[in-house]
Protein backbone atom coordinates (compact mmCIF):
# COMPACT_ATOMS: atom_id res chain seq x y z
CA UNK A 1 0.00 0.00 0.00
CA UNK A 2 1.08 3.20 -0.73
CA UNK A 3 2.11 5.53 2.07
CA UNK A 4 -0.10 8.48 3.06
CA UNK A 5 0.87 11.67 1.83
CA UNK A 6 0.52 13.65 4.82
CA UNK A 7 -0.38 13.11 8.56
CA UNK A 8 -4.30 14.04 9.62
CA UNK A 9 -4.29 15.19 12.81
CA UNK A 10 -6.81 14.93 15.21
CA UNK A 11 -8.39 16.87 17.98
CA UNK A 12 -9.98 15.87 20.80
CA UNK A 13 -12.14 17.77 23.10
CA UNK A 14 -13.35 15.37 26.24
CA UNK A 15 -11.42 12.88 28.34
CA UNK A 16 -14.59 11.22 29.80
CA UNK A 17 -15.29 7.57 29.17
CA UNK A 18 -15.64 7.79 25.47
CA UNK A 19 -12.90 10.36 24.95
CA UNK A 20 -10.37 8.87 26.83
CA UNK A 21 -11.22 5.48 24.73
CA UNK A 22 -10.61 7.28 21.69
CA UNK A 23 -7.46 8.24 22.64
CA UNK A 24 -6.11 5.28 23.31
CA UNK A 25 -7.85 3.45 20.51
CA UNK A 26 -5.72 5.51 18.89
CA UNK A 27 -2.29 5.76 20.26
CA UNK A 28 -2.94 1.94 20.55
CA UNK A 29 -3.99 1.28 16.84
CA UNK A 30 -1.74 3.96 15.30
CA UNK A 31 1.05 1.64 13.59
CA UNK A 32 -1.30 -0.48 12.46
CA UNK A 33 -3.68 2.53 10.75
CA UNK A 34 -0.24 3.32 8.62
CA UNK A 35 0.41 -0.15 7.78
CA UNK A 36 -2.86 -1.66 6.83
CA UNK A 37 -4.85 1.75 5.69
CA UNK A 38 -2.03 4.10 4.76
CA UNK A 39 -3.62 6.67 6.92
CA UNK A 40 -0.85 8.19 9.30
CA UNK A 41 -3.32 9.85 12.15
CA UNK A 42 -1.93 12.05 14.69
CA UNK A 43 -3.69 13.38 17.85
CA UNK A 44 -2.41 16.99 17.87
CA UNK A 45 -4.49 18.51 20.84
CA UNK A 46 -6.65 17.11 23.63
CA UNK A 47 -8.79 19.17 25.63
CA UNK A 48 -10.33 18.27 28.90
CA UNK A 49 -11.53 20.06 32.01
CA UNK A 50 -9.16 18.13 34.18
CA UNK A 51 -5.50 18.10 33.83
CA UNK A 52 -5.18 15.27 35.81
CA UNK A 53 -7.47 12.91 33.49
CA UNK A 54 -4.89 13.45 30.98
CA UNK A 55 -1.82 12.77 33.19
CA UNK A 56 -3.88 9.29 34.44
CA UNK A 57 -3.76 8.61 30.61
CA UNK A 58 -0.28 9.57 29.69
CA UNK A 59 -0.90 12.13 27.65
CA UNK A 60 2.10 15.01 27.16
CA UNK A 61 1.79 18.29 28.37
CA UNK A 62 2.31 19.77 25.02
CA UNK A 63 -0.76 18.51 23.84
CA UNK A 64 -3.01 19.04 26.64
CA UNK A 65 -4.96 22.33 27.25
CA UNK A 66 -8.63 22.80 29.30
CA UNK A 67 -10.12 25.32 26.60
CA UNK A 68 -11.31 24.05 23.81
CA UNK A 69 -10.70 27.12 21.32
CA UNK A 70 -7.33 26.40 21.45
CA UNK A 71 -8.30 23.09 19.48
CA UNK A 72 -11.08 24.48 16.94
CA UNK A 73 -8.52 27.40 16.28
CA UNK A 74 -4.65 25.30 15.33
CA UNK A 75 -4.52 25.46 12.24
CA UNK A 76 -3.20 22.24 11.93
CA UNK A 77 -5.79 20.36 12.77
CA UNK A 78 -8.01 18.53 10.51
CA UNK A 79 -10.85 16.79 12.59
CA UNK A 80 -12.25 17.74 15.85
CA UNK A 81 -13.93 14.91 17.80
CA UNK A 82 -16.61 16.59 20.39
CA UNK A 83 -17.20 13.71 23.28
CA UNK A 84 -18.26 15.94 26.36
CA UNK A 85 -22.04 15.83 25.24
CA UNK A 86 -24.69 18.39 25.73
CA UNK A 87 -25.92 21.21 24.20
CA UNK A 88 -23.27 23.60 24.93
CA UNK A 89 -20.72 24.84 24.70
CA UNK A 90 -21.29 21.61 21.77
CA UNK A 91 -23.23 23.88 19.82
CA UNK A 92 -20.50 26.44 19.95
CA UNK A 93 -17.77 23.92 19.26
CA UNK A 94 -19.65 22.64 16.03
CA UNK A 95 -20.23 25.87 14.69
CA UNK A 96 -16.83 27.37 14.78
CA UNK A 97 -15.06 24.05 14.13
CA UNK A 98 -16.80 24.44 10.42
CA UNK A 99 -16.53 28.09 9.89
CA UNK A 100 -12.65 27.06 10.55
CA UNK A 101 -13.14 23.98 7.70
CA UNK A 102 -12.91 21.72 10.15
CA UNK A 103 -14.80 18.00 10.14
CA UNK A 104 -17.11 17.27 13.13
CA UNK A 105 -17.11 13.59 15.15
CA UNK A 106 -19.38 13.32 17.61
CA UNK A 107 -21.54 10.67 19.88
CA UNK A 108 -23.44 13.95 21.09
CA UNK A 109 -26.71 12.47 20.46
CA UNK A 110 -29.21 14.86 22.85
CA UNK A 111 -27.59 17.76 20.92
CA UNK A 112 -28.45 15.93 17.10
CA UNK A 113 -31.72 14.77 17.90
CA UNK A 114 -33.10 18.27 18.47
CA UNK A 115 -30.78 20.21 16.16
CA UNK A 116 -28.75 17.93 13.52
CA UNK A 117 -30.56 20.21 10.76
CA UNK A 118 -29.09 23.10 11.38
CA UNK A 119 -25.82 21.63 12.55
CA UNK A 120 -26.11 19.53 8.91
CA UNK A 121 -26.73 23.29 7.03
CA UNK A 122 -23.40 24.83 8.80
CA UNK A 123 -21.37 21.64 7.91
CA UNK A 124 -22.69 21.39 4.21
CA UNK A 125 -22.19 25.65 3.86
CA UNK A 126 -18.85 25.00 5.16
CA UNK A 127 -17.76 22.34 2.88
CA UNK A 128 -17.27 19.87 5.84
CA UNK A 129 -18.63 16.65 7.09
CA UNK A 130 -20.66 15.87 10.63
CA UNK A 131 -20.53 12.67 11.25
CA UNK A 132 -22.58 10.60 14.19
CA UNK A 133 -21.95 7.13 14.28
CA UNK A 134 -21.43 6.80 18.16
CA UNK A 135 -24.55 8.63 18.68
CA UNK A 136 -27.11 5.46 18.04
CA UNK A 137 -25.80 2.11 19.68
CA UNK A 138 -22.54 2.66 20.73
CA UNK A 139 -20.57 0.53 18.87
CA UNK A 140 -22.85 -1.12 16.81
CA UNK A 141 -22.62 0.65 13.18
CA UNK A 142 -26.16 1.20 12.14
CA UNK A 143 -26.02 4.85 11.38
CA UNK A 144 -23.64 4.20 8.31
CA UNK A 145 -25.49 0.80 7.45
CA UNK A 146 -28.79 3.27 6.75
CA UNK A 147 -27.42 6.03 5.36
CA UNK A 148 -24.95 3.54 2.49
CA UNK A 149 -25.90 -0.55 2.84
CA UNK A 150 -29.62 -0.06 3.15
CA UNK A 151 -29.90 3.29 0.49
CA UNK A 152 -31.34 0.90 -1.88
CA UNK A 153 -34.23 0.18 0.27
CA UNK A 154 -37.21 1.62 1.24
CA UNK A 155 -37.00 1.31 4.73
CA UNK A 156 -40.32 -0.03 6.70
CA UNK A 157 -39.44 0.18 10.28
CA UNK A 158 -36.24 0.63 12.21
CA UNK A 159 -36.54 0.05 15.95
CA UNK A 160 -35.34 -2.00 18.78
CA UNK A 161 -33.75 -1.92 22.22
CA UNK A 162 -31.05 1.65 22.32
CA UNK A 163 -30.69 2.42 26.11
CA UNK A 164 -28.53 0.03 27.87
CA UNK A 165 -29.39 1.08 31.39
CA UNK A 166 -33.13 0.50 30.67
CA UNK A 167 -32.72 -2.83 29.20
CA UNK A 168 -30.22 -4.49 32.20
CA UNK A 169 -32.35 -3.14 34.41
CA UNK A 170 -35.27 -5.00 33.03
CA UNK A 171 -33.11 -7.34 31.89
CA UNK A 172 -32.49 -8.56 36.54
CA UNK A 173 -35.98 -7.99 37.21
CA UNK A 174 -37.12 -10.68 34.86
CA UNK A 175 -33.82 -13.15 35.45
CA UNK A 176 -33.95 -12.28 39.36
CA UNK A 177 -37.76 -11.44 40.56
CA UNK A 178 -36.44 -8.22 42.02
CA UNK A 179 -38.18 -4.86 41.81
CA UNK A 180 -37.22 -2.15 39.79
CA UNK A 181 -35.79 0.20 42.46
CA UNK A 182 -33.81 -2.49 43.75
CA UNK A 183 -31.88 -2.72 40.58
CA UNK A 184 -31.76 0.76 39.57
CA UNK A 185 -29.77 0.68 42.86
CA UNK A 186 -27.41 -2.04 42.12
CA UNK A 187 -27.12 -0.71 38.40
CA UNK A 188 -25.77 2.60 39.61
CA UNK A 189 -23.53 0.87 42.10
CA UNK A 190 -22.01 -0.63 39.47
CA UNK A 191 -21.58 2.26 36.67
CA UNK A 192 -24.76 0.88 34.52
CA UNK A 193 -26.99 3.74 35.72
CA UNK A 194 -26.09 7.29 36.28
CA UNK A 195 -26.83 9.07 39.90
CA UNK A 196 -29.67 10.79 38.40
CA UNK A 197 -31.02 8.42 35.91
CA UNK A 198 -33.62 10.61 34.09
CA UNK A 199 -31.99 10.45 30.26
CA UNK A 200 -32.15 6.95 30.77
CA UNK A 201 -35.65 5.23 32.69
CA UNK A 202 -37.86 8.06 31.42
CA UNK A 203 -37.33 7.11 27.54
CA UNK A 204 -35.42 10.70 26.52
CA UNK A 205 -31.73 8.87 25.68
CA UNK A 206 -33.88 6.42 23.26
CA UNK A 207 -36.00 9.15 22.07
CA UNK A 208 -32.99 10.89 20.65
CA UNK A 209 -31.33 8.43 19.24
CA UNK A 210 -34.59 7.10 17.22
CA UNK A 211 -34.72 10.25 16.30
CA UNK A 212 -31.43 9.84 14.50
CA UNK A 213 -32.23 6.68 13.07
CA UNK A 214 -35.72 7.43 12.09
CA UNK A 215 -34.37 10.74 10.03
CA UNK A 216 -31.73 8.53 8.28
CA UNK A 217 -34.32 5.62 7.42
CA UNK A 218 -37.32 7.50 6.51
CA UNK A 219 -35.14 10.23 4.85
CA UNK A 220 -37.50 13.07 6.59
CA UNK A 221 -36.41 15.55 9.53
CA UNK A 222 -37.69 13.55 12.94
CA UNK A 223 -36.48 15.76 16.19
CA UNK A 224 -36.47 14.01 19.96
CA UNK A 225 -39.46 16.40 20.48
CA UNK A 226 -41.20 14.46 17.68
CA UNK A 227 -40.72 11.73 19.95
CA UNK A 228 -43.67 9.82 22.10
CA UNK A 229 -41.56 8.78 25.88
CA UNK A 230 -42.98 6.85 28.27
CA UNK A 231 -40.10 5.20 30.85
CA UNK A 232 -39.88 2.20 32.68
CA UNK A 233 -40.62 3.33 36.32
CA UNK A 234 -43.93 2.20 36.73
CA UNK A 235 -43.04 -1.55 35.47
CA UNK A 236 -42.68 -4.44 37.88
CA UNK A 237 -41.51 -7.59 38.99
CA UNK A 238 -44.87 -8.77 38.63
CA UNK A 239 -46.04 -7.57 35.27
CA UNK A 240 -42.66 -9.30 34.19
CA UNK A 241 -44.10 -12.11 35.84
CA UNK A 242 -47.56 -12.43 34.25
CA UNK A 243 -46.16 -11.15 30.97
CA UNK A 244 -43.70 -14.51 31.14
CA UNK A 245 -47.22 -16.49 31.69
CA UNK A 246 -48.69 -14.57 28.77
CA UNK A 247 -46.02 -15.29 26.47
CA UNK A 248 -44.04 -12.46 26.69
CA UNK A 249 -41.08 -10.50 27.31
CA UNK A 250 -41.10 -6.19 28.80
CA UNK A 251 -38.37 -4.52 26.56
CA UNK A 252 -38.04 -0.92 25.94
CA UNK A 253 -38.68 -0.05 22.71
CA UNK A 254 -37.93 2.91 20.21
CA UNK A 255 -39.60 2.41 17.49
CA UNK A 256 -40.01 4.52 14.37
CA UNK A 257 -42.45 2.72 11.59
CA UNK A 258 -43.40 4.26 8.18
CA UNK A 259 -47.48 4.18 8.01
CA UNK A 260 -49.62 5.60 5.19
CA UNK A 261 -50.16 8.52 7.09
CA UNK A 262 -46.86 9.37 8.42
CA UNK A 263 -44.13 8.40 10.78
CA UNK A 264 -45.24 6.03 14.02
CA UNK A 265 -42.31 7.26 16.31
CA UNK A 266 -42.18 6.52 19.87
CA UNK A 267 -40.16 5.18 23.25
CA UNK A 268 -41.90 3.01 25.53
CA UNK A 269 -42.06 -0.34 27.23
CA UNK A 270 -44.07 -3.07 25.91
CA UNK A 271 -44.94 -6.81 25.83
CA UNK A 272 -43.23 -8.77 22.64
CA UNK A 273 -43.45 -11.99 22.00
CA UNK A 274 -40.96 -14.22 24.11
CA UNK A 275 -39.37 -15.82 20.75
CA UNK A 276 -38.68 -12.55 18.56
CA UNK A 277 -34.98 -11.81 18.68
CA UNK A 278 -35.42 -8.50 20.68
CA UNK A 279 -36.53 -10.56 23.34
CA UNK A 280 -33.53 -12.29 24.09
CA UNK A 281 -31.34 -9.14 24.06
CA UNK A 282 -30.03 -9.25 27.96
CA UNK A 283 -27.88 -7.00 30.18
CA UNK A 284 -26.71 -3.55 28.89
CA UNK A 285 -26.37 -4.82 24.99
CA UNK A 286 -28.52 -2.70 22.23
CA UNK A 287 -29.87 -4.66 19.37
CA UNK A 288 -31.34 -2.64 16.29
CA UNK A 289 -33.90 -3.93 14.12
CA UNK A 290 -34.17 -3.00 10.54
CA UNK A 291 -36.67 -3.80 7.49
CA UNK A 292 -36.41 -3.07 4.44
CA UNK A 293 -38.66 -3.54 1.78
CA UNK A 294 -35.90 -5.77 -0.57
CA UNK A 295 -33.74 -6.80 2.16
CA UNK A 296 -36.42 -7.63 4.77
CA UNK A 297 -35.72 -8.14 8.05
CA UNK A 298 -32.26 -7.40 9.47
CA UNK A 299 -31.50 -7.19 13.04
CA UNK A 300 -27.68 -5.23 14.72
CA UNK A 301 -26.59 -6.50 18.19
CA UNK A 302 -23.70 -5.07 19.87
CA UNK A 303 -22.59 -2.75 22.57
CA UNK A 304 -24.45 0.07 23.10
CA UNK A 305 -22.15 2.27 25.54
CA UNK A 306 -19.01 2.06 26.80
CA UNK A 307 -15.08 3.46 26.49
CA UNK A 308 -13.82 1.28 23.69
CA UNK A 309 -17.78 0.15 21.47
CA UNK A 310 -18.02 3.79 21.47
CA UNK A 311 -14.61 4.76 20.73
CA UNK A 312 -14.67 2.01 17.92
CA UNK A 313 -17.67 3.91 16.08
CA UNK A 314 -15.94 7.40 16.71
CA UNK A 315 -12.34 6.41 15.15
CA UNK A 316 -14.08 4.40 12.18
CA UNK A 317 -15.95 8.26 10.97
CA UNK A 318 -12.40 9.76 12.17
CA UNK A 319 -10.61 7.50 9.91
CA UNK A 320 -13.47 7.39 7.10
CA UNK A 321 -12.96 11.59 7.40
CA UNK A 322 -8.86 10.73 7.20
CA UNK A 323 -8.70 8.41 4.42
CA UNK A 324 -9.14 10.86 1.42
CA UNK A 325 -7.36 13.85 3.78
CA UNK A 326 -4.39 11.29 3.41
CA UNK A 327 -3.90 11.37 0.00
CA UNK A 328 -4.30 15.31 -0.39
CA UNK A 329 -8.33 15.38 -1.38
CA UNK A 330 -11.46 16.79 0.15
CA UNK A 331 -14.36 14.25 1.53
CA UNK A 332 -17.29 15.52 0.26
CA UNK A 333 -19.49 18.09 1.52
CA UNK A 334 -22.68 17.11 4.07
CA UNK A 335 -25.02 15.92 2.69
CA UNK A 336 -28.23 18.22 2.09
CA UNK A 337 -29.56 18.14 5.57
CA UNK A 338 -33.14 16.20 5.52
CA UNK A 339 -36.46 18.59 5.72
CA UNK A 340 -39.76 16.94 7.11
CA UNK A 341 -41.16 15.32 4.34
CA UNK A 342 -43.77 13.65 6.13
CA UNK A 343 -45.97 13.91 8.72
CA UNK A 344 -45.27 12.41 12.16
CA UNK A 345 -48.43 10.44 13.12
CA UNK A 346 -50.06 11.50 16.63
CA UNK A 347 -49.44 8.90 19.37
CA UNK A 348 -53.19 8.53 20.21
CA UNK A 349 -53.43 7.35 16.81
CA UNK A 350 -51.06 4.40 17.41
CA UNK A 351 -53.38 1.39 17.51
CA UNK A 352 -52.38 -1.68 19.60
CA UNK A 353 -53.06 -4.04 22.31
CA UNK A 354 -53.27 -3.64 26.16
CA UNK A 355 -52.16 -5.36 29.08
CA UNK A 356 -53.85 -3.73 32.18
CA UNK A 357 -53.31 -4.32 35.60
CA UNK A 358 -55.85 -3.29 38.16
CA UNK A 359 -55.97 -3.34 41.78
CA UNK A 360 -59.67 -3.92 43.06
CA UNK A 361 -61.13 -0.98 45.68
CA UNK A 362 -63.31 -2.34 48.75
CA UNK A 363 -66.58 -1.87 47.22
CA UNK A 364 -68.20 -3.18 44.42
CA UNK A 365 -66.90 -5.35 41.24
CA UNK A 366 -63.95 -4.10 40.01
CA UNK A 367 -63.92 -6.31 37.09
CA UNK A 368 -67.06 -6.03 36.12
CA UNK A 369 -66.57 -1.97 36.42
CA UNK A 370 -63.20 -2.19 34.08
CA UNK A 371 -65.18 -4.81 31.61
CA UNK A 372 -67.96 -2.05 31.59
CA UNK A 373 -65.77 0.92 30.67
CA UNK A 374 -64.06 -0.83 28.31
CA UNK A 375 -66.85 -2.18 26.38
CA UNK A 376 -68.19 1.33 26.57
CA UNK A 377 -65.07 2.78 24.45
CA UNK A 378 -65.58 0.42 21.90
CA UNK A 379 -62.71 -2.05 23.63
CA UNK A 380 -62.46 -5.57 23.86
CA UNK A 381 -61.65 -7.49 26.39
CA UNK A 382 -59.69 -11.12 25.30
CA UNK A 383 -58.34 -12.40 28.59
CA UNK A 384 -58.12 -11.70 31.85
CA UNK A 385 -55.96 -13.19 34.50
CA UNK A 386 -56.64 -13.23 38.82
CA UNK A 387 -53.45 -12.17 40.48
CA UNK A 388 -51.94 -14.01 43.53
CA UNK A 389 -52.59 -10.35 45.84
CA UNK A 390 -55.83 -10.04 44.54
CA UNK A 391 -55.75 -7.74 41.95
CA UNK A 392 -55.83 -9.24 37.90
CA UNK A 393 -54.55 -8.70 34.81
CA UNK A 394 -56.61 -7.80 31.51
CA UNK A 395 -55.27 -8.07 28.01
CA UNK A 396 -57.57 -6.32 25.37
CA UNK A 397 -58.10 -6.51 21.60
CA UNK A 398 -56.65 -4.15 19.52
CA UNK A 399 -57.31 -0.50 20.16
CA UNK A 400 -56.82 3.04 19.34
CA UNK A 401 -54.39 4.58 21.93
CA UNK A 402 -56.90 7.81 22.39
CA UNK A 403 -59.90 5.71 23.13
CA UNK A 404 -57.68 3.72 25.81
CA UNK A 405 -56.16 6.80 27.36
CA UNK A 406 -59.78 8.23 27.79
CA UNK A 407 -61.01 4.36 28.98
CA UNK A 408 -58.16 4.13 31.88
CA UNK A 409 -59.00 7.83 32.95
CA UNK A 410 -62.84 6.99 33.60
CA UNK A 411 -61.78 3.15 34.71
CA UNK A 412 -59.82 5.04 37.53
CA UNK A 413 -62.86 6.93 39.11
CA UNK A 414 -64.71 3.47 39.65
CA UNK A 415 -66.03 4.84 43.12
CA UNK A 416 -64.14 2.70 45.29
CA UNK A 417 -64.61 -0.90 42.94
CA UNK A 418 -61.20 0.44 41.35
CA UNK A 419 -58.38 1.24 44.18
CA UNK A 420 -55.99 1.75 40.97
CA UNK A 421 -55.03 0.97 37.68
CA UNK A 422 -51.36 -0.21 38.57
CA UNK A 423 -50.28 -0.43 35.14
CA UNK A 424 -51.08 -0.23 31.39
CA UNK A 425 -48.48 -1.72 29.15
CA UNK A 426 -49.14 -2.41 24.88
CA UNK A 427 -48.42 -5.48 23.38
CA UNK A 428 -46.51 -4.72 20.47
CA UNK A 429 -48.04 -5.49 17.20
CA UNK A 430 -44.80 -6.75 15.85
CA UNK A 431 -46.15 -8.41 12.62
CA UNK A 432 -46.92 -4.72 11.40
CA UNK A 433 -43.30 -3.98 11.79
CA UNK A 434 -42.82 -6.34 8.23
CA UNK A 435 -45.62 -5.28 6.13
CA UNK A 436 -44.60 -4.17 2.64
CA UNK A 437 -41.47 -6.31 2.43
CA UNK A 438 -41.21 -7.55 -1.55
CA UNK A 439 -42.07 -11.21 -2.46
CA UNK A 440 -38.90 -13.25 -3.63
Amino acid sequence: MQPSTRTVNVGIIGLGTVGGGVYRLITTHAERYRKNLGIDLRIARVCNRSEKRAHELGIDPEQFTSDWHDVVSDPSIDIVVEVIGGEHPATEIFEQSFAAGKHVVTANKALLGRHMEKLSAAARAAGVQLRCEASCGGGIPIVNTLEHDLSGNEVITVAGIVNGTTNYILSRMAEEGLGYEEVLADAQRLGYAEADPTADVDGLDAASKIAILSSIGFATRITTDDVHAQGIRAISAQDIEVARKLGYAIKMLAIGHRTDSGIDVRVHPAMIPASHPLAGVSGAMNAVYVVGDAVGETMFYGAGAGAFPTASAVVGDVLALAEPLSVGTSPLPEPEPFKRELAIRDIRDLSTRYYVRIVPGDTGDAQVHAEEVLTEHGIATEQVMKLEDGSFALVTGAVCEGAMTNALAEMARGEGAVREVANAIRIEDMAAWTEGIEAN
